[in-house]
């Protein structure tokens, strides 16, 4: 057989070709089929050596839903992170093509050849190798797979589905470069196309970001009543998104009120319009540098998001959250906000014996307590914004009782709802609009067994 002209070299030459796209040779379903490929150019190889490598390919392409490689590689490449699809969520449509570009229209017609590749190609270049009766059968029955323009049934957004049909459905997969351009400056690149909700995290010291793959899907129209409250939030968030000047926002007040599920449902309603949102746990409010030069360039907008805040004494991160709020040499930039939630005003806790300090003959306190004290104090005010979420009167309660009840449909009439509901308060949390989903959700239950 002429090795330079097998199909085997064919497709292992594609591999080899990709230069944009390097980094997927990395990916373990390609590098194990390239393994595979490069093994059968082999002149010594042996018949055991092969069905070994077969198997270690398909058991990477098998853990790819609808064990399909080329919807695993569209995958690959359309959140792939490198200097064009970088470059490209950050450029305009019209601007005209360049060296890069050609680069990666040779790389998309080499990833299409490589997708078309069927496992009865590859048997019979295997077979050609080992022309034996003996094992003939054997090789037939290796595990198959094959190449299905047909997308796969899935919960994948609409517009990512419709690249995937653009890339399956067209001629030549090089021809789909500007839809691929369109993807990027839309959608971003990388793990911010992926997922539109990311929490910060820490592991072995260092931090990074993973994506949230089931977000909480609250909605706006899921929350009842603090209408006022939530609109001063909103119109901050829209004027945000469209690139005008923008607030950081500190909405604080009772437990149980809907700060936190305001923030997500702002996530659900303007994702579409490039808003992504990290969360960030309180311990790791140190790292805002380092978060800051992830975001930077970047064309989405990002909230981040600290849930919870309230600081004890002399903590390190409190003087982190300061420096960003007001801005130190590395400031955060423009497609970047703080939203933070607390049950406190005074995010910072002040002691009586502070208080003491200012008039204290103790050497061991500070001359100039009060001025510690004020800055404690004024951390909130350096939010742009602040929203005060209180605890519910029983009118406002039952409000939003029944405004939750009516979305669910529940046959159930007002007096009997108002009466457990009362008495779901008195049992447990007290009012608040928390208590009130929690009392629905307890109502519809027991109505559906009863």
């Amino acid at each position: 057989m002429n090795r330079s002209c097998s199909s085997t070299n064919l497709f292992l030459l594609a591999l080899d070709s990709l230069s944009v796209y390097r980094n997927l040779l990395e990916d373990s379903v390609l590098r194990k089929l390239r393994e595979l490929l490069a093994g059968l150019e082999k002149m010594d190889l042996q018949l055991r050596d092969i069905v070994n490598d077969y198997n270690d390919f398909y058991f990477e392409l098998v853990k790819c839903p609808g064990l399909s490689l080329p919807h695993h590689i569209l995958n690959q490449l359309i959140f792939e992170e490198n200097s064009f699809s970088f470059n490209a969520q950050a450029m305009h449509l019209s601007m005209p093509e360049n060296a890069l570009d050609q680069a990666v229209a040779n790389d998309l017609k080499n990833l299409e050849t490589i997708a078309k590749l069927d496992s009865t190609t590859l048997k019979a270049e295997i077979a050609k190798l080992y022309k034996n009766n003996s094992t003939e059968n054997y090789l037939q029955s290796l595990p198959d797979w094959e190449f299905s323009p047909t997308l796969l049934a899935n919960r994948e957004p609409e517009h990512l589905r419709a690249l995937k049909e653009k890339f399956l459905t067209s001629p030549c997969w090089g021809d789909c470069l500007q839809d691929l351009k369109e993807f990027h400056r839309q959608y971003g690149c990388g793990i911010f196309a992926r997922s539109i909700a990311f929490i910060w995290e820490r592991t072995e010291g260092r931090g990074s970001l993973k994506c949230v793959e089931r977000p909480d899907p609250i909605t706006l129209r899921d929350l009842v009543d603090y209408h006022d409250e939530r609109s001063r939030v909103l119109e901050n968030t829209r004027q945000f998104l469209k690139g005008y000047p923008a607030n950081n926002v500190l909405l604080y007040g009772d437990r149980g009120t809907g700060k936190s599920s305001t923030v997500k449902a702002i996530l659900n309603e303007y994702h579409p319009l490039g808003l992504r949102m990290i969360e960030i746990p309180k311990a790791f409010l140190a790292d805002f540098p380092q978060i800051l030069r992830l975001l930077h360039n970047r064309s989405q907008k990002f909230i981040l998001f600290v849930d919870d805040l309230v600081f004890g004494d002399n903590e390190e991160n409190y003087t982190s959250l300061k420096a960003v709020l007001e801005g130190g040499l590395e400031s955060k930039t423009s497609n970047i906000l703080i939203y933070a939630t607390s049950n406190r005003r005074h995010l910072v806790k002040e002691y009586f014996s502070e208080r003491a300090g200012l008039q204290s003959s103790n050497r061991e306190e500070e001359v100039h307590a009060g001025d510690s004290m004020q800055e404690k104090l004024s951390l909130a005010d350096r939010f742009g914004i602040n929203v005060v979420f209180s605890s519910p009167d029983q009118k406002q309660y039952l409000k939003i009782v029944e405004g939750i009840a009516s979305r669910r449909n529940l046959a159930i009439d007002q007096t009997t709802l108002h009466k457990e509901a009362l008495q779901w308060a008195l049992w447990y949390n007290g009012r608040s609009a928390r208590t009130a989903r929690q009392f629905v959700d307890w109502i519809e239950g027991h109505l559906a067994v009863h």
